[in-house]
C-alpha cells in the first residue's frame, strides 16, 4: 500500500477508536489531521483525477467524511454536520459510478433531511428530495424523514412525537429530540390559548410524556413570561 494511504488508514483507526470512547477533543484533532492529509490527493473532489490508487483514496475519504458526520451528531454540533455533509455529498453524487455503494449513504441522507426539517428549512428539504433516485425514496431512512415532514406540516404532532420510538438509525435520536422539543413548544403554546387550566395528567397525555417527572422537567425549562 502507498505509504501515505497507510498513514491515513492508521490515523483513521485511531480516530474511530476515539469516537467510540467519546473522546471528542481527540476526535476533532485527528479529524483535522485527516482532512489535511486528504488534500494531497488529486483523485478526490473536485479534481477526480484517475490516479493509480484513486478508488482506494476515494473510498477511505468517503469513510472519513461519513464518520465525521456521525461525530458531529454525537457532539450535537449542527454547523459541523453541515460542513462535513457537504464535503461528503460529492462522494454520493459525482463519484457514484466509480465506487461501490456505501451502507451509510441512505442513513446519512435521511439524517440530513431530518436536520433540515429541525431547522425549518423546508424549501431545501424538498430540493434535496428531488435530487434523490426512486430507489432512495423507497429506503426506510428517507421515508422516515418524508413522513415526519408530512406529519409536521399537517399539524399531526402526536405522530411526530411517536416517531422517535421507531427511528431507522440510532444517530437520528439527537435530531428527533430537537424536533420533539419544537413540537411540544407548539402544542404548549396552543394549549395555553385554548385552556384556562389543564390537569397534569391531561398535559402529560397531550405532550406525550411518559411520566409526571418528564412533564415537570419540561415545564421548568420553559422560559418564564
Amino acid at each position: 500500500m502507498d505509504p501515505k494511504l497507510t498513514e491515513i488508514s492508521q490515523l483513521f483507526e485511531r480516530f474511530k477508536a476515539a469516537t467510540v470512547r467519546n473522546e471528542f477533543e481527540t476526535c476533532t484533532r485527528f479529524l483535522s489531521q485527516l482532512k489535511v492529509l486528504l488534500t494531497e490527493y488529486k483523485s478526490l473532489p473536485p479534481l477526480f483525477q484517475n490516479t493509480p490508487n484513486a478508488i482506494r483514496e476515494l473510498t477511505i475519504a468517503r469513510d472519513i467524511y461519513e464518520h465525521a458526520v456521525v461525530l458531529a451528531v454525537k457532539m450535537e454540533d449542527q454547523d459541523a454536520f453541515e460542513r462535513d455533509f457537504f464535503q461528503l455529498k460529492p462522494y454520493y453524487t459525482d463519484a457514484r459510478g466509480r465506487l461501490p455503494p456505501s451502507a451509510q449513504e441512505y442513513p446519512i441522507l435521511g439524517l440530513n433531511l431530518l436536520r433540515l426539517l429541525v431547522q425549518n428549512r423546508i424549501a431545501e428539504f424538498h430540493t434535496e428530495l428531488e435530487l434523490l433516485s426512486p430507489s432512495a425514496l423507497d429506503n426506510p431512512c428517507i421515508q422516515h424523514a418524508v413522513e415526519l415532514e408530512q406529519s409536521f406540516m399537517e399539524g399531526a404532532y402526536h405522530r411526530v412525537l411517536s416517531a422517535r420510538q421507531s427511528v431507522p438509525d440510532a444517530t437520528y435520536v439527537y435530531f428527533m429530540d430537537l424536533l420533539a422539543k419544537t413540537v411540544r413548544d407548539e402544542i404548549a403554546g396552543c394549549s395555553e390559548k385554548a385552556y384556562d387550566c389543564l390537569s397534569s395528567s391531561d398535559a402529560r397525555q397531550m405532550l406525550l410524556f411518559s411520566s409526571d417527572q418528564e412533564l415537570l422537567e419540561y415545564v421548568r425549562e420553559v422560559p418564564a413570561k
